[in-house]
């Protein structure tokens, strides 16, 4: 047997376990009174929400968000909408883009004739698709609120029907679609489900291509009538600035504006034809899995806590967190390159140049990352030795670096201890101080009060040492700080939202450490004065 026949046998097989437990997950009251019923409905119906939780059970094992919700209203209030949806991962896009929406519009608004499913492949389209038809056939409490619906044809092959004429179908991304153009009926839902692909964010002829696709080709599915529905919904993370999603977005934000200023420009007879007309709506639609990395409320509570997300954050690389949960776009090695990440095991710390740890600690308490890195140089190479890099309190920062002082016994070696900043630097050095009066002694930690170029330059500057392999990372204590500084190096880029606090500590280091040897490596030759007589 093909390996294509085993997996479209195991696609078989998984689907009738699916049904098996639709049908088990949705028994209902047989002996529920009709006018009861028909009062359960309508309250039911009058709320998207409800209507969801109680008919697919299987899916809401927690209650909708916010956000599905408000998606849902914007969808069925809109017969002409253009929606982009940049949900996080996990965020159940497929659930109610894909199935709980269109058999909402179906079932109870009668609003759907006609739904186009286009998924990443012609398979993944196809068991995406299967969620309709499972729920159509095997669901006791749609088929005993709205009867039966099944009529023929197979999700497997991506196209079937309902008893009273609705057609479902399903296409890979890049596909031809004329075939859905040339029925009686068009198109009047269509969804483009998660086809962004990492693989092909750098080629731009693909990207530019899939999106004249999506304009072009799956656009000009739906009827040219001018009453005709046009509900179209693209649904996928934005992990990378040159995705699919991301240039998708970018047209619909300009798509938007340019809406906006025609409508505050026209104050005559012009602006009443055009809402006669029924413009199309677009609307993007980005909800990240927390409304902040400093108390990591989650968008969606009623499915994962605040201290879960937290735990993930710190379970994984920053970057992969930014990406796939916030949005973030981090293009790895933008201006610091991964085969320019380099390791060593460190001198024994008498045997450097110079030594200096370099402290970046914001004004907020936990708001950013507090950055402590010690580097030590010798002759042209910089070692990057211990690192604390955290979303902590800044007298958490003071219990790491008076515990390494005492590990290390950094009181045997000529470190100097700076803190970078201008202000609130006496705040900021009693933190330090007050840990010292704990422990009866105190770390000689002072302000770096020279002046500095504009943030994003200085971090800039150092590309150039790891470009020539200056830069060495400890081998022999691989910590999450020291990766996560990595990470933000790997991040670093203008414009990006990432954060840097690690660089730009890493360049206050290096900095006052060149300074440093430059002073001891300069000799001065001195000679007994000469008077010439003439």
């Amino acid at each position: 047997m093909s390996i294509d026949n085993r997996k479209y046998l195991k696609l078989l097989s998984d689907y009738d376990k699916h049904c098996a437990m639709i049908a088990q997950a949705t028994e209902f009251d047989i002996h529920e009174k009709p006018e009861a019923k028909l009062a359960r409905v309508r309250k039911q119906e009058a709320n998207y929400g409800d209507w969801f939780e109680y008919n697919f059970p299987n899916f809401a094992k927690k209650k909708c968000a916010w956000f599905h919700i408000w998606l849902a209203k914007l969808i069925i209030n809109n017969r002409r909408i253009r929606c982009l949806a940049e949900w996080f991962r996990s965020a159940a896009k497929s659930v109610h883009i894909d199935m709980g929406i269109p058999l909402y519009l179906y079932l109870v608004k009668n609003d759907l004739r006609f739904m186009l499913l286009i998924g990443e492949t012609e398979s993944k389209a196809a068991a995406l698709l299967s969620g309709i038809q499972s729920q159509l056939q095997h669901n006791k409490r749609l088929r005993n609120d709205y009867g039966e619906k099944f009529h023929h044809g197979n999700w497997a092959e991506g196209d079937f029907t309902t008893t009273d004429g609705v057609r479902f179908m399903s296409l890979g991304f890049m596909q031809n679609p004329r075939g859905a153009r040339e029925q009686g009926e068009r198109p009047d839902y269509i969804v483009v489900d998660d086809v962004d692909s990492k693989r092909h964010v750098n080629n731009d002829r693909m990207m530019r291509e899939a999106i004249d696709f999506i304009t072009e080709d799956v656009w000009g599915c739906f009827d040219t009538d001018e009453d005709a529905t046009e509900r179209f919904i693209y649904a996928n993370n934005n992990f990378h600035k040159n995705s699919i999603t991301n240039r998708l977005k970018e047209y619909f934000v300009s798509v938007k504006q340019r809406q906006k200023e025609e409508r505050r420009g026209v104050r005559t007879r012009a602006r009443g034809n055009l809402d006669k007309a029924g413009s199309i709506k677009y609307e993007v639609s980005t909800v990240c899995a927390v409304k902040s990395l400093v108390t990591f409320e989650p968008n969606w509570p009623e499915k994962a806590s605040a201290e879960y997300w937290r735990e993930k954050f710190e379970n994984m690389p920053y970057r992969s967190f930014m990406r796939e949960y916030m949005h973030v776009h981090i293009e790895d090695g933008a201006i610091f390159k991964y085969e320019d990440i380099l390791y060593c095991v460190p001198h024994r710390l008498k045997e450097y140049d110079a030594l200096c740890l370099y402290g970046d600690l914001s004004y907020k308490d936990k708001g950013d990352y507090k950055a402590l890195v010690m580097v030590g140089k010798k002759d042209k190479e910089f070692h990057i030795i211990l690192t604390y890099l955290r979303r902590k309190s800044r007298a958490d920062a003071a219990i790491w670096l008076y515990d390494r002082y005492e590990k290390h016994k950094l009181d045997k070696h000529n470190i100097r201890y700076l803190i970078e900043g201008l202000f609130a630097m006496d705040e900021f050095i009693s933190d330090f101080d007050t840990e010292g009066e704990k422990r009866g002694y105190y770390i000689p930690v002072v302000a770096d009060k020279r002046p500095k170029a504009e943030k994003f330059d200085r971090i800039e500057s150092l590309a150039g040492h790891f470009e020539r392999h200056n830069v060495y990372f400890n081998e022999s204590l691989k910590t999450e700080d020291q990766q996560r500084l990595i990470d933000q190096f790997l991040a670093f880029e203008k414009g990006s939202q990432a954060n840097d606090d690690g660089p730009d500590a890493t360049h206050g280091a290096i900095a006052y450490l060149n300074k440093r040897t430059r002073k001891q490596k300069t000799s001065y030759a001195f000679c007994e004065r000469v008077n010439n007589h003439f």
